[in-house]
């Protein structure tokens, strides 16, 4: 699947395309196959027909606002949940939730990008709160591992679903 927006691409990113799970095709690749794109000189440029390697990232999106029915909290996690199986845990107060994933992406930027993105994305879709994000963490998968296993990381997530905090 190739996420992206549609209509003009923000300024310097023009052959940047931000990828999640199963990639289509090449990740971020020009159309042309000349240029190097942003902050990558031609001998980084993947070979034409090669993909760029995609990595795990652990995902925490922390979103709060005001105060709205729990019930309706819970429903719209759940439907969230339901149309993007991606989703590993939500915890979730009246006024406050926290939603935990893996995203699969070329990098930091992309991971970080789409997860910008999908409270505002689905607020309509899923009947979210209209809540701000607060918070955002994303780590790789070696560094979340190094966590649990040292005992000061995020707890693994072992409760997949949708739960009161």
């Amino acid at each position: 699947m190739r996420r992206g927006r549609s209509g003009a691409l923000p300024r310097g990113t023009a052959e940047r395309t931000l990828t999640s799970v199963g990639p289509a095709g090449p990740a971020g690749g020009s159309a042309s196959g000349d240029r190097a794109g942003p902050g990558r000189s031609t001998s980084e440029r993947p070979s034409p027909g090669r993909r760029e390697a995609s990595r795990l990232w652990h995902v925490t999106l922390s979103v709060s606002g005001a105060e709205a029915p729990v019930q309706e909290v819970r429903r719209a996690l759940e439907q969230l949940a339901h149309d993007h199986p991606f989703l590993l845990t939500s915890r979730y107060a009246n006024d406050h939730a926290e939603i935990r994933y893996w995203e699969e992406a070329r990098d930091l930027h992309d991971a970080a990008a789409v997860a910008l993105r999908l409270w505002g994305e689905h607020r309509s879709s899923a009947g979210l709160p209209p809540w701000e994000i607060v918070g955002l963490e994303v780590i790789d998968r070696e560094t979340y591992h190094q966590r649990v296993a040292e005992g000061y990381g995020p707890p693994p997530a072992s409760r997949v679903g949708v739960h009161p905090y």
